[in-house]
């Protein structure tokens, strides 16, 4: 139980502090202050001052609301999109598994971050955007989760016996075969919020995620690349803040997946 306690301990701090960003007293991640750009740390500002002297820890608090923002709602729409596939193509099987699963297949032969450039560079930027361009990228693999959770369930003997007794179809399904196909669901949306901060994070470096003024912390790398040398905590902080999310998010998912598969955890 450490591990899920640990990652959700991260991750609910990191929520927390990004919730109540606008109400702490950490001063505006947008103001420009010239004569103190390039700030170093001091005690007043523990990540120092970018180039154009805006406060870094400031902005690593507010770059949150975005990052877990798009995080948890691509992963989210991926779950209501890719799940009621998986579970019709798994129960299905047949035609209905190939009609669902073929297409979702194609979208799984690009790469996940060209793919999501793709998707920004015809629709636009933007958070929600980013966020419904990775739902696309996400769908395919949740419902790839849900149908091999939903074959691997229907065939015990207790989905057998509810049959025998006269189960209706979505009796069948909503009450015995969804409860225990969620697990390998719920592991795998933690995983994909984490992979979901660092896209949201390589999008916005390369351009094509959230635009300024709005803070992200690849927003941040990216203006801090050029400054590594004379101030490298313009980079440091922000990739810190990156490793943090996805470290809370990975602990989260392992933590999970041995909490929810009990054979799993006997075998460690």
């Amino acid at each position: 139980m450490r591990q899920p306690l640990a990652g959700l301990a991260i991750i609910g701090v990191l929520a927390l502090a990004a919730l109540l960003a606008p109400m702490l007293p950490l001063g505006s991640p947008t103001d420009i202050s010239k004569d103190l750009a390039l700030g170093a740390p001091t005690a007043a500002e523990p990540f120092g001052r970018d180039d154009l002297g805006r406060s870094l820890l400031s902005r690593v608090i507010h770059a949150y609301r975005v990052s877990l923002g798009v995080a948890v709602t691509s992963a989210l729409l991926a779950v209501v999109v890719g799940g009621p596939l998986g579970l019709i193509a798994g129960y299905a099987e047949g035609v209905p598994d190939q009609l669902i699963m073929r297409p979702l297949d194609v979208l799984m032969a690009f790469p996940a971050v060209l793919l999501a450039i793709a998707l920004m560079s015809v629709f636009g930027t933007g958070a929600m955007l980013l966020s419904i361009a990775l739902a696309v990228v996400y769908t395919p693999v949740m419902a790839r989760v849900a149908r091999a959770a939903v074959l691997a369930t229907k065939i015990e003997v207790y989905v057998d016996g509810a049959r025998a007794l006269g189960a209706t179809v979505p009796r069948l399904v909503l009450n015995h075969i969804l409860p225990n196909a969620a697990a390998p669901m719920l592991v795998q949306a933690s995983v994909l919020m984490a992979i979901g901060i660092l896209i949201e994070a390589a999008l916005s470096f390369l351009g094509v995620g959230v635009r300024p003024p709005t803070p992200s912390l690849g927003l941040m790398l990216a203006d801090g690349r050029g400054f590594m040398v004379q101030a490298p905590w313009m980079v440091v902080f922000p990739g810190l803040a990156v490793m943090l999310a996805v470290l809370g998010f990975n602990l989260l998912a392992d933590g999970l997946r041995d909490w929810l598969d009990p054979q799993h955890a006997a075998g460690r």
